[in-house]
């Protein structure tokens, strides 16, 4: 493999990594000429970033059962993620684990660490992720371990990433979203982080998101709203950005019709954000306690 093609891959690793799903669907389709193996990690890529994008016809189209073996975990992906019954393909993902997996089926271990994340199965995802050693398992296993508030164990395992290769762009994001959790004078470090990230690869709504936090973090909410619109003029319908945006419009003097329009967009678009279910189910409660007093 030249150097061009080394190049190319690292560049669409990395723009999947980034956020920036297009340009990696773009680049994947122009590397040509490339070994079976080299081809499908293009093809590996290429259609995580589809379902990034939520095409998930796409993916369930072109991948069929003679496809490569490692590519069918991303057609159950793309299933899960497009299910109105997401438990039974859990079910099937069980079926499948069942017959045993090795380390270096990485594509099986993520999309298992991830359907398991998704569920809130954390502790079956991290049993997964940690029968491999790849940066992007230990990644996931971070964002797992910091969901539920184990930043003791994330960093350890941010830790053995760093041993492994301190400058990798995972190993960067990682110690960004570890130091973003810790908080503090953290944040400042984080911010630096995904700026320089920004600087050379381009700002996507998932960086600029980050960068969003950690202003809002240090009570920089003007800042926040700047860059939480430029992110909205990339993408008017991502949901961290309609999330960020809404929650920080209270700070900024925006008035609540158009924190409302930001929220009722949220809703329409993401009805089954966990974001929506809990605000709706607090609506729920708000109304039913308010009856109460009302009737009293």
């Amino acid at each position: 493999m030249t150097n061009s093609e080394v190049d190319l891959l690292i560049d669409l690793n990395n723009a999947y990594y980034m956020g920036n799903f297009q340009q990696c669907i773009n680049e994947s389709q122009k590397l040509q000429g490339l070994t079976p193996e080299q081809c499908l990690r293009r093809d590996t890529f290429l259609y995580r970033a589809y379902i990034a994008q939520k095409k998930f016809t796409v993916v369930m189209d072109e991948i069929k059962s003679n496809s490569p073996t490692a590519l069918q975990p991303l057609r159950l992906l793309a299933e899960f993620l497009s299910s109105s019954k997401p438990d039974s393909i859990v079910t099937k993902l069980e079926k499948e684990l069942s017959s045993g997996f090795s380390a270096s089926d990485i594509t099986k271990i993520l999309v298992a660490g991830i359907i398991y994340h998704n569920v809130g199965n954390y502790e079956t995802a991290l049993r997964i992720l940690r029968q491999s050693e790849h940066l992007e398992c230990s990644a996931l296993a971070i964002q797992t371990l910091l969901a539920f508030d184990r930043i003791d164990l994330a960093k350890k395992e941010l830790q053995s990433m760093q041993e492994k290769d301190e400058d990798a762009t995972l190993t960067q994001l990682a110690t960004a979203w570890v130091n973003m959790r810790i908080g503090g004078e953290k944040y400042q470090e984080a911010f630096y982080i995904v700026q320089e990230m920004i600087d050379k690869y381009g700002s996507t709504p998932f960086l600029l998101n980050m960068l969003a936090s950690c202003y809002i973090a240090q009570g920089k909410n003007s800042d926040a709203e700047v860059v939480l619109q430029e992110s909205l003029d990339k993408d008017p319908n991502n949901a961290a950005t309609l999330i960020n945006i809404f929650m920080n419009s209270h700070f900024v003097g925006k008035t609540p019709e158009v924190a409302s329009r930001y929220l009722s967009q949220l809703k329409d678009t993401h009805p089954n954000h966990e974001f929506v279910q809990n605000y709706n189910k607090k609506e729920i409660e708000f109304d039913r306690v308010a009856k109460q007093f009302t009737r009293a």
